[in-house]
């Protein structure tokens, strides 16, 4: 591969990661969403936007562990990626979780831009992954269940 196509790899990975384009970007998504409608649930509808929320913070965290850590040991599935309860506990915890998911979100964009990261390498504590798998995962994942969310502020009449 040459250093032009590694960079439009890189340069369309990063897109990818931000949202946008064919994708709901994350902020956008967030936005506005009404204090106490952060632990609703829609009749029909498995999850609230709490649960929502959370749970894409912590896989996406879990990803960026793994991704950089050898150490890392992943929590057990399904209990540790989702919230034990429906709502925030409070305000501060909903923003605390947004925070988190900005900051690893950045994380990841970091690792895919570092141009001493060999997207095509096996990750060595894995068993095949990649860093460039691991970025569409982060970035597929995040899309799915951002597109959840923007389907429960539908249900809840809160989307533009």
């Amino acid at each position: 591969m040459t250093k032009d196509h590694e960079q439009s790899l890189r340069k369309h990975l990063l897109e990818l990661l931000a949202g946008g384009s064919a994708h709901a970007k994350f902020d956008d998504v967030i936005k506005g969403l009404p204090p106490k409608l952060r632990g609703a649930k829609p009749a029909n509808f498995p999850h609230t936007a709490w649960m929502l929320l959370e749970h894409l913070r912590l896989a996406q965290r879990d990803i960026l562990d793994f991704s950089r850590n050898p150490k890392h040991v992943s929590p057990p599935w399904p209990s540790g990626y989702w919230p034990k309860t429906e709502a925030p506990p409070n305000a501060a915890a909903w923003n605390k979780s947004i925070q988190q998911f900005r900051r690893d979100l950045k994380a990841m964009q970091a690792l895919v831009a570092n141009r001493k990261t060999d997207l095509f390498a096996r990750i060595p504590w894995g068993d095949g992954q990649t860093i460039l798998r691991e970025a569409l995962l982060v970035a597929d994942h995040n899309a799915y269940h951002l597109g959840q969310l923007l389907d429960l502020r539908r249900l809840l009449g809160t989307w533009k």
